[in-house]
C-alpha cells in the first residue's frame, strides 16, 4: 500500500514551507500526487525519495585534489592548484580544493583523510586529480572502489603516466625503510645498502642533469 503525505507533512520532511510546495505546484516544478475532493494536496513516498535525492545531489561537492611529495615542490603544488582551479571553473560547478604535501604512499596525510571523510559522509559528487599518482602512488583502486560505494566519481584529467624520478625514488626509499625496520642482521644491512644506492643514484642523476644543462647553456 502506497504511503501519502499531506502538504504540511511533506513540507516539514523536506525543510521547506507549505507555500513553497504550492508555488512549485503552480509553476509546474512539482505537482502533488493527487488532490482530494476538498482541495488538499497529497504527495507520494516515491516523490519524497526523488526530491530528497535531488536535494542530496545539490549539496554534494566537487573536490579538486592536488599533491606533491615535499616542501621543495611547493611551486609545483601552486601550479597544480592554479591549473585545477582553471579546469574546474570551466566546468561551471561550485568546487573546493584540497591539497597535500607528502609521499604518495603516506595514507595519513591531512588532506587525504579529510577527502576520505567527506566521501564517506556522502558529501562528494566527484573528485578530480591531475594524474592518478597525485591521489596515491599505490592503492588508487581501493580508494576508487570506496568512492563508488558512495556514488562518487574520480576523474583523472590526464591519464598519461607521469612520475618525477626524484619523487618516485623518495617513495621507494620510504617503502624500503619501513620494511627494513622489521628486519634484522644481514637482511637489514642489505636493505640499508639498497636505500643508500637509491639515494646516491638519484644524486648522480641530478648532477648529470645539471652538467648537461650547463653544457647546453654554454
Amino acid at each position: 500500500m502506497s504511503q501519502y503525505y499531506s502538504i504540511n507533512e511533506f513540507s516539514k520532511i523536506l525543510g521547506v514551507s507549505a507555500q513553497t510546495l504550492r508555488n512549485w505546484d503552480n509553476s509546474g516544478k512539482l505537482h502533488p500526487h493527487h488532490t482530494s475532493s476538498n482541495g488538499y494536496r497529497y504527495y507520494s513516498h516515491e516523490q519524497l525519495n526523488q526530491v530528497m535525492n535531488i536535494k542530496l545531489n545539490l549539496d554534494r561537492k566537487v573536490i579538486g585534489y592536488c599533491r606533491v611529495s615535499s616542501n621543495k615542490q611547493r611551486v609545483d603544488l601552486e601550479r597544480q592548484i592554479q591549473n585545477m582551479k582553471t579546469y574546474l571553473t570551466a566546468q561551471g560547478r561550485p568546487f573546493e580544493i584540497i591539497s597535500d604535501i607528502g609521499s604518495g604512499i603516506n595514507y595519513k596525510k591531512k588532506g587525504l583523510k579529510e577527502l576520505l571523510k567527506l566521501i564517506t559522509q556522502n558529501k562528494v559528487d566527484k573528485v578530480v586529480v591531475l594524474y592518478e599518482d597525485r591521489l596515491l602512488r599505490f592503492g588508487y583502486e581501493l580508494v576508487e572502489y570506496l568512492a563508488s560505494l558512495y556514488n562518487c566519481e574520480i576523474e583523472i584529467i590526464d591519464n598519461t603516466e607521469k612520475s618525477e624520478q626524484q619523487e618516485l625514488v623518495e617513495d621507494l626509499v620510504q617503502i624500503i625503510t619501513v620494511f627494513s625496520c622489521k628486519l634484522q642482521g644481514k637482511r637489514a644491512n642489505k636493505a640499508k645498502k639498497l636505500i643508500r644506492e637509491l639515494i646516491n643514484g638519484e644524486s648522480e642523476v641530478n648532477e648529470n642533469d645539471k652538467r648537461n644543462k650547463s653544457n647546453v647553456s654554454t
